[in-house]
């Protein structure tokens, strides 16, 4: 493999840093000359590899940092330094890193519960027996139980509410990490921050002894194919494989647990699936899901009495959760629409008690939306995700 891009991305990355810094020190012009050295690195990186799957997030650093300069060019007030001006450069670092790393901690348990998980009734059962089990009685397991958990399927059915909730039921932490951002935010030196990452969770766990869970969405813009690899791809994912193997390896009473989740598990080489023991499928809701997503969804609008919601769960067959949502969010912006449309609306008078209000959404206004709404979940990628379940598959 040439050096070329992985230098590229090394010198984009040694810019950007010295640029963070003399911004945090109020040096505008350094930090803006920096920043754009950092940006001719990036720029350069994208049009000798035009295919390169990282692009999208070199691109959005490019913006990031331009959005910068042009606030630094802007702003003549003294700027707030963001680390400790009198630091070392590599204590500025560190603490750098740090306010990145605590900002990933969400600081309360996602308020969610099982109850609000519609369906997915396998994969609810997977995660309790996994983690929720274990977490309450440790001692019921001699064996231990999965620390690697992927939840995959089509986009919008529930894999990052079923993560969340899933911590709720836990007393511990809860570490949301989008794998894209992570790449992006700590280009050049992200398998660094990976294995500080994973330092993190295992001392929240060891010290307090509480459950934590590592949540990476997007998983497979971190772990991809390996194939055509450009720069530090491969000593991020190498680092990944380590440090699932030392969780894997630890002691049988670390309750840290890394769910994965994505919509693309065909893009993950085996070495990383083998790292996820239980790889549960999240599938598009059922006939009796379908049911109760409209129930919740319609409970609050204003509908006439012969709308059912089990004859709109059949017409909205192969939708998923987010769809559905999406179904009765539109049915109450049409009624929306069509009271600021009547000729008799009027603008309310301050303090008004008595304002105009939308008619019931009629069954007939259903249907005209599931008719113009299709799923977004195509029978080819149904087929697909059957396909790989039947070889990968593991509840």
């Amino acid at each position: 493999m040439s050096l070329a891009p992985q230098e590229l991305e090394n010198s984009a990355s040694k810019f950007a840093a010295e640029a963070i810094k003399l911004d945090s020190q109020g040096a505008r012009g350094m930090a803006i000359s920096n920043y754009q050295r950092a940006i001719e690195s990036l720029v350069k990186l994208i049009n000798l590899y035009p295919e390169n799957k990282l692009n999208r997030v070199y691109q959005e650093r490019v913006a990031a940092y331009q959005n910068r300069i042009k606030a630094l060019q802007m702003n003549t007030m003294p700027v707030e330094p963001v680390v400790d001006s009198k630091a070392t450069p590599e204590e500025q670092k560190q603490s750098l890193t740090r306010n990145e790393l605590d900002s990933l901690i969400m600081k309360e348990k996602p308020n969610i519960s099982w109850e609000e998980v519609v369906g997915l009734d396998d994969a609810k059962n997977a995660l309790r027996e996994s983690i929720v089990y274990p977490a309450k009685r440790p001692d019921l397991f001699p064996l231990g139980w999965p620390r690697g958990i992927l939840l995959y399927g089509p986009p919008g059915c529930g894999k990052t509410i079923l993560a969340a909730a899933t911590a709720s039921e836990i007393d511990g932490y809860f570490i949301n990490v989008d794998a894209a951002s992570m790449m992006s935010k700590w280009l050049g030196e992200a398998e660094k921050n990976v294995s500080k990452l994973f330092s993190m969770a295992r001392g929240l766990a060891e010290k307090e002894g509480l459950p934590v869970i590592l949540f990476i969405d997007e998983v497979d813009s971190l772990l991809g194919n390996r194939n055509s690899e450009v720069g530090g791809e491969i000593r991020v994912k190498n680092q990944f494989l380590t440090e699932m193997d030392g969780i894997n390896g630890k002691g049988k009473d670390l309750k840290l647990y890394v769910i994965g989740a994505t919509n693309k598990p065909w893009s993950l080489d085996w070495p990383f699936l083998r790292r996820f023991t239980k790889r549960i499928y999240v599938s598009l809701p059922t006939l009796e899901a379908r049911i109760n997503l409209f129930d919740l969804y319609t409970a609050p609008l204003k509908k006439e009495e012969n709308v059912k919601t089990a004859e709109l769960a059949k017409m909205a067959d192969g939708h998923s959760a987010s769809d559905i949502k999406d179904i009765c969010q539109s049915a109450q912006l049409m009624v929306v629409n069509d009271l600021f449309h009547s000729p008799s609306f009027s603008e309310p008078v301050v303090g008004e008690e008595n304002k105009s209000q939308p008619r019931p959404i009629s069954i007939s206004d259903f249907k005209e939306i599931i008719s113009r709404r299709k799923p977004s979940v195509s029978m080819e990628m149904i087929r697909a995700y059957y396909k790989w379940s039947e070889q990968f598959k593991a509840l």
